[in-house]
């Protein structure tokens, strides 16, 4: 996937008479200065690029510390801020769209672009190239980094600090097998909103690993539902790769029985029967399937 020079905005964007508050960066006081003219708001702005600096920042509807957690952002991802002159800034994620608001202490400004991503579940950022040094902190699979070199099997970060070689993929690497991919994250603890090996929600899963082939992924389970490969007909015998929809609920078929898909069942990302899984969510009031979908190049890798 070719970065866009302006990711995450469209100025060409036309939000329509009720635009998603999720992938529209419009308020009745403040908006994107490219829909000037397609959303009525006090005024507009243009964007001032951001990077996030913490391992994993919370992504909010409100600019307040107990407002659930809608998405979260990895260190390095970029945040194009409309509003950053408080406590909380307000924008747009470069790696979805997504709108709304970040601790302003977890962004910092732009630095070198990421020339690679951290690939392992973890890492620990070392002060040098010492497997037996004291980490200075720590990244997730996922984050964004500019390399300056290499020493000792150890690449040196622009930002400081050091990772292990084997933990890092150059940025523009696609995972050849994304379902394979979904997989490492079995597991994993649920959290909603989550979109780390800290804790994974189910359309943040799928995120997940379709961005890491090189695949546009929307944010949310209903985004995906509308947005994401082709619709089979009921009864269609589900193949690896697959994704099944229930409303709220995406899961992704591993072959042609069991499905991996994070829930609150399980507390995890978890792999079980797709058939026990249509019975549980039904008897809980989830109801049906919504959808059944194949994307181009089914899971790859097989």
């Amino acid at each position: 996937m070719t970065p866009d020079p302006n990711p995450g905005l469209d100025p060409g964007l036309n939000p329509g008479p009720n635009p998603d508050p999720r992938r529209v960066p419009a308020r009745a006081d403040l908006a994107a200065a490219h829909l000037r003219g397609e959303v009525a708001a006090a005024r507009y702005a243009e964007p001032t690029r951001l990077v996030v600096s913490l391992p994993v920042a919370p992504l909010t509807r409100r600019a307040q510390a107990e407002a659930p957690m809608e998405s979260q952002l990895l260190y390095g991802e970029g945040f194009a801020a409309y509003e950053h002159d408080g406590e909380w800034a307000w924008g747009q994620a470069e790696a979805d769209g997504y709108v709304g608001y970040l601790p302003r202490a977890a962004l910092a400004p732009a630095g070198a672009p990421a020339s690679h991503r951290v690939a392992a579940l973890f890492t620990h950022v070392y002060p040098g190239s010492s497997l037996k040094a004291r980490p200075l902190g720590w990244l997730t699979y996922g984050a964004q980094v500019a390399v300056a070199g290499v020493e000792a099997g150890f690449a040196v970060l622009e930002a400081g600090g050091h990772i292990p070689v084997q933990h890092l993929v150059p940025r523009a690497h696609l995972a050849p097998d994304w379902v394979a991919e979904a997989a490492r994250f079995t597991g994993v603890p649920y959290l909603w909103g989550g979109r780390a090996p800290t804790g994974l929600d189910c359309s943040g899963l799928l995120q997940l690993a379709l961005q890491a082939a090189g695949r546009d992924c929307p944010r949310d389970s209903d985004m995906q539902e509308a947005e994401l490969g082709r619709t089979l007909a009921p009864g269609t015998p589900a193949m690896r790769g697959d994704l099944m929809f229930w409303k709220g609920h995406v899961g992704i078929m591993l072959d042609g029985t069991r499905m991996l898909h994070a829930n609150a069942h399980h507390m995890a990302v978890a792999a079980e029967p797709l058939a026990a899984a249509r019975t549980r969510i039904l008897v809980a009031g989830g109801g049906p399937e919504t959808r059944h979908a194949r994307l181009d190049g089914a899971g790859g890798g097989d």
